[in-house]
């Protein structure tokens, strides 16, 4: 068994993460939005360091819980969440516009959908 505290902490704090990439990136509508001006790199930078975040919640957890939870809700690549960590910290200065734009348009919605399922799980069953 795992810490249940910890694990809803480390929910919080990814879906925290993700609200913000959400809120932040309402405006952006192509993968050149990102790129017009100093203001827009910044706010590529800001939600590439909430992804950042995200993969590495993601990557806490599936120790925590010895890779046995995300198993329950397959419909999130949470592998290529976590490799999305490794790719933008390691990869930096070869940061691709696209690719953030990408994972923005495809999976943000319903990654806040399925961690707010997992936190309502955890809190109503015992064996989560």
């Amino acid at each position: 068994m795992y810490d249940k505290s910890l694990l809803l902490d480390i929910l919080d704090d990814i879906l925290t993460a993700t609200k913000k990439v959400r809120s932040r990136s309402k405006d952006i509508k192509s993968s050149d939005d990102f790129l017009e001006d100093e203001q827009s790199l910044i706010l590529l930078d800001s939600i590439c360091m909430q992804l950042i975040a995200i993969g590495q919640g993601v990557k806490d957890i599936d120790k925590l819980t010895n890779k046995k939870l995300f198993v329950n809700y397959a419909t999130v690549p949470w592998r290529n969440i976590a490799g999305i960590r490794d790719i933008l910290s390691h990869n930096y200065f070869n940061l691709n516009a696209e690719t953030v734009f990408g994972i923005l348009g495809e999976n943000i919605d319903n990654l806040i959908t399925i961690l707010e399922k997992i936190k309502e799980d955890s809190n109503d069953n015992s064996t989560i």
